[in-house]
């Protein structure tokens, strides 16, 4: 029985997920902008990928030490100081004159985000049982659609009437202002009892020798090129194929976000069923990505939809299926590894995501520049099924 007062498990993983969506809100706050920056600054699509690039170097050279941190001092006090610094950092963006500012800031600001899903782990596993393990990522994924829903209509209403400067400054308050509230909700809910894991290990050094964690490395990589393309260039996409302006894109730009939420709860859904009619952890997991990887290849369909309705449509489809992989995707370290790793364990890959996004980032912008969006569509389509290969290559490596 809970104390009188005390906050509700799932209660308290809301309120811990408004951190992801404040995450995503200062950094979908670029890629809302990127065309008055670009003009402002007169980048290229290149230099876009670039600045990309920043962000993602940092964000997963961090992100291990990260969970390392967070691991040794505990969740509150790490997730605390990493939101100030990322809000911090988006606070600064709003003050930059050029390609050099915006470079220094998002790096800062990788930094410090690749707290953000390492953390969100750590709290999923404190407060959720097993099975509910992939829907506490799923909420978690809602968090992220939260902040990419927000970012396109709040970040054009503050530049429209403001200047786009005031936007980064808006969304770093907006991240200052969580930091006691989750403090607060966090000291009156104690977390569950840690459970011993499938695999022990002590040490992160531990971990870093077993030949699973790096099938889930791999595959996290290969899934995630898709979700890194359309969180950084969907409005870019809209302006660019479709003629419009940043006002009109941000009509559309918000949809596909709302449909990442909607595959992350029909993922974690699929492997939480699998898993209450008797099915183990992990094979529930990679048989939801299985399906998830299958819907992904109508992305290679995109470049030929007619219009921004049916483009976003078909943007959204990718996403939702992206979503529905990435969900029971970071919920395997957790079943695997245990609570006491939980941190480290995901952030492995989330430095997996930022690295593969610091490579392709530059690439994609250099090929959308020469040849178009489709190439880049036709590649990112079939990448998921080539990561669900990795997973039960290792499921078999393993059994």
């Amino acid at each position: 029985m809970k104390a009188a007062g005390q906050p509700g498990r799932w209660l308290v993983l809301a309120v811990f997920v408004l951190s992801t969506a404040v995450n995503y809100l200062d950094r979908q706050a670029l890629a809302t902008l990127a065309p008055v920056l670009r003009a402002e600054f007169h980048l290229s699509n290149t230099d876009y990928g670039l600045i990309l690039t920043a962000f993602s170097l940092t964000y997963a050279a961090a992100a291990p030490f990260a969970g390392l941190l967070i691991d040794s001092i505990g969740l509150n006090r790490a997730i605390s100081l990493a939101v100030a610094v990322w809000s911090s950092a988006s606070i600064v963006t709003g003050f930059t004159r050029g390609l050099a500012g915006l470079t220094a800031c998002r790096a800062v600001l990788g930094l410090a985000e690749a707290a953000g899903i390492p953390a969100a782990g750590k709290a999923i596993h404190q407060y959720l049982r097993p099975g509910e393990r992939a829907l506490g990522n799923a909420l978690n994924q809602a968090g992220v659609s939260l902040g990419m829903v927000l970012a396109p209509p709040l970040a054009t209403w503050i530049a429209v009437r403001y200047g786009w400067r005031h936007a980064f400054w808006v969304t770093g308050v907006i991240g200052l202002l969580w930091i006691p509230l989750w403090n607060r909700t966090a000291a009156r809910r104690a977390p569950l009892p840690a459970g011993a894991p499938p695999i022990p290990s002590t040490s992160g050094a531990g971990i870093l020798r077993h030949p699973r964690l790096w099938a889930f490395v791999a595959a996290n990589a290969l899934s995630m090129t898709g979700y890194s393309l359309w969180t950084n260039w969907t409005t870019a996409y809209l302006v660019d194929v479709h003629r419009l302006t940043l006002v009109q894109a941000a009509w559309y730009a918000w949809i596909p976000p709302l449909f990442a939420t909607l595959g992350g709860f029909a993922g974690g859904g699929f492997s939480h069923r699998a898993m209450r009619r008797g099915m183990e952890a992990v094979a529930a997991r990679t048989r939801a990505c299985a399906w998830s990887a299958a819907a992904a290849l109508l992305t290679a369909l995109i470049p030929w939809l007619p219009g921004p309705a049916f483009a976003s449509a078909g943007i959204s489809l990718s996403i939702f299926s992206v979503a529905a992989f990435s969900v029971n995707m970071y919920t395997m370290p957790l079943d695997t590894f245990g609570g006491a790793r939980a941190a480290f364990a995901v952030s492995m890959l989330v430095a997996s995501y930022g690295a593969i996004q610091a490579l392709v980032s530059p690439a994609f912008g250099a090929i959308i520049d020469a040849r178009g969006y489709t190439p880049v569509c036709l590649l990112v389509a079939g990448l998921p099924l080539v990561a669900f290969g990795v997973l039960k290559w290792t499921e078999s490596a393993n059994s």
